[in-house]
């Protein structure tokens, strides 16, 4: 089982992943985690970005793939809109939910004004968050359509008014249910 929590920075899609995978007894896989590497090495959005984030998540999807049948694997992401990169980035998703399924995708969302206090928090900038409100701005004004729409498996949901833990049931229960 793979769930992906896709969502614009600062909705909660790690913490709200750390949760999951403590109820679920899972594994969780962070955006960070993947992209740090290339954050820490190479320039933002180059050619060798793009080939360090490819290589780091092509060793995860591996190792994933060596898992248990039985532990799920919860992702984070930030994906939305279309282009080259990031449906590509996408369509590993995707193969990797369908050689580990089933794929479960989550949109995670939250209010303008619960996303700017989020995206501030103290911790984020250790671990290379962006801590930028103006972004959270323009995300809620033009943000575009988050990928996996078109998943079987979808739920849209709002954790403008939820915890992490609460949040994290929520996906639970709707994993449980499908």
């Amino acid at each position: 089982m793979i769930i992906v929590l896709n969502g614009y920075p600062g909705v909660g899609k790690l913490t709200i992943g750390q949760e999951l995978t403590s109820i679920l007894s899972g594994r969780l896989l962070d955006i960070h985690s993947v992209y740090n590497v290339a954050f820490a090495l190479t320039e933002f959005k180059s050619p060798e970005f793009v080939e360090a984030v490819e290589k780091v998540e092509t060793i995860a999807h591996d190792l994933i793939l060596k898992l248990p049948a039985n532990v799920p694997v919860v992702l984070t992401t930030v994906l939305a809109g279309k282009s080259d990169w990031g449906d590509a980035e996408w369509g590993r998703i995707v193969l990797l939910g369908r050689a580990r399924g089933p794929l479960f995708v989550v949109q995670v969302h939250c209010d303008l004004d619960e996303n700017v206090r989020r995206i501030w928090a103290v911790g984020r900038a250790a671990k290379r968050k962006p801590r930028d409100a103006e972004m959270a701005i323009r995300n809620h004004e033009h943000g575009k359509v988050l990928a996996g729409i078109d998943e079987p498996n979808l739920l849209k949901l709002d954790v403008t008014r939820l915890s992490a833990r609460e949040a994290a049931i929520e996906v639970a229960d709707w994993v449980n249910r499908i």
